[in-house]
């Protein structure tokens, strides 16, 4: 649910209180390495309406961090010196690792207040129903952080299929691929299954869930995934390919095994295609130390893709489609507007878990060769 504008959580709005009209809601960032510094900080900052209250870490040098970017933003150690003040708090943000996700988003539900999960919400679909639920029963927003909706090469297709441009489709496929033939190591590539850790959760996240948006529902999923680099724990080469039941085939990839990267999408339609390389630039961007802005998100004509029909756009067919502005910003302005005017939620739990069906199911489908119906 999207819930009601908020006063405190738990009492009363004062003059002085979170949740006061006109004053900004308070947010607590649990986590402070690359989701909560690179991402969720600097756009929490930069939204109207919100203002970064506290940063949860206990490493010296991420506090140390947090207050040189953040001078005016408090500090705590631990989720739990963060939830002994919920009162002051309107927002929580769970930027930590994924095995946190459930218990900090259910203490924090529990506690009176809303909570935005970065991606994967929970390591199984009937873990996020459970978290919806309880969001629903508490009347609370429970939202999924899954910025890439708001990549520029996404925006641009989804244009693209609303005016037509592509007629029916047939097929969509995805690449989030990377050059990595080193491990880096960290929870994100521990074989342990309780860290949710290898790319079929991470970018795969990602791909799938853009693929739902863009065509419907899935019907059945395939998948093979591998473990390719000498000293890895976990899967870092998949292919995951899902017959939606409208009847589009979505064919995704994610690797850190790909010596030669794909297009980004590449979407065949009955009437055209359209090819586009590269990655959106707002993470890079973030990255480097850039804030939303004018221009923000914006691409040289020189990475725009093309659209056309029987012929490569790597020889020049067809014509070069404008790629649409990326704007990672949007996902917390409509938070934002989702606590203070009650409008809709942009990422819910459920979508989350209709994700998280299908990464079970390529799970599943790699471990046994199979094709799995859901």
């Amino acid at each position: 649910m999207t819930g009601t504008p908020l006063g405190t959580p738990g009492s009363p709005a004062t003059p002085d209180s979170p949740g006061t009209p006109g004053s900004p809601l308070r947010v607590g960032l649990v986590g402070y390495g690359l989701a909560g510094s690179v991402f969720h900080a600097p756009l929490i900052a930069a939204t109207e309406g919100l203002v970064l209250d506290t940063v949860v870490t206990s490493n010296p040098d991420r506090q140390q961090q947090a207050r040189a970017e953040f001078p005016d933003v408090r500090l705590a150690a631990t989720p739990d010196e963060l939830f002994a003040r919920a009162a002051e708090l309107d927002l929580i943000v769970v930027a930590s690792p994924n095995k946190t996700h459930v218990p900090l988003a259910t203490t924090a539900l529990r506690a009176g207040l809303p909570v935005v999960v970065d991606k994967p919400v929970a390591g199984t679909a009937a873990e996020a129903r459970e978290l919806a639920a309880l969001a629903e029963e508490r009347e609370l927003l429970l939202s999924v952080f899954q910025n890439r909706r708001w990549d520029n090469d996404f925006l641009t297709l989804r244009k693209l299929l609303s005016e037509g441009e592509l007629g029916d489709v047939w097929r969509f496929e995805s690449r989030f691929e990377r050059w990595r033939p080193k491990p880096k190591g960290g929870w994100r590539e521990s074989g342990d299954p309780a860290e949710i850790g290898g790319l079929l959760y991470d970018l795969g996240s990602h791909v799938v869930d853009q693929a739902l948006v863009l065509f419907g529902p899935a019907a059945a999923v395939y998948a093979e995934s591998d473990v390719r680099r000498p000293g890895a724990e976990t899967d870092d080469d998949t292919f995951i390919a899902i017959t939606h039941t409208n009847g589009v085939r979505s064919h995704l990839y994610v690797s850190a095994t790909t010596a030669q990267l794909g297009p980004r999408f590449r979407v065949l339609g009955s009437r055209a295609g359209y090819v586009k390389y590269g990655l959106d630039p707002q993470e890079a961007a973030l990255r480097d130390g850039s804030r939303p802005g004018p221009g923000w998100g914006a691409e040289p004509e020189s990475l725009w893709g093309r659209v056309g029909s029987g012929e490569s756009p790597v020889t020049g067919g067809g014509r070069a489609e404008p790629t649409l502005p990326g704007d990672y910003p949007a996902y917390y302005a409509a938070v934002a507007k989702a606590l203070l005017e009650g409008a809709p939620n942009p990422v819910t739990a459920r979508e989350a878990a209709a994700a998280l069906d299908v990464l079970e199911a390529a799970r599943r489908s790699a471990r046994e060769k199979v094709t799995v119906t859901l």
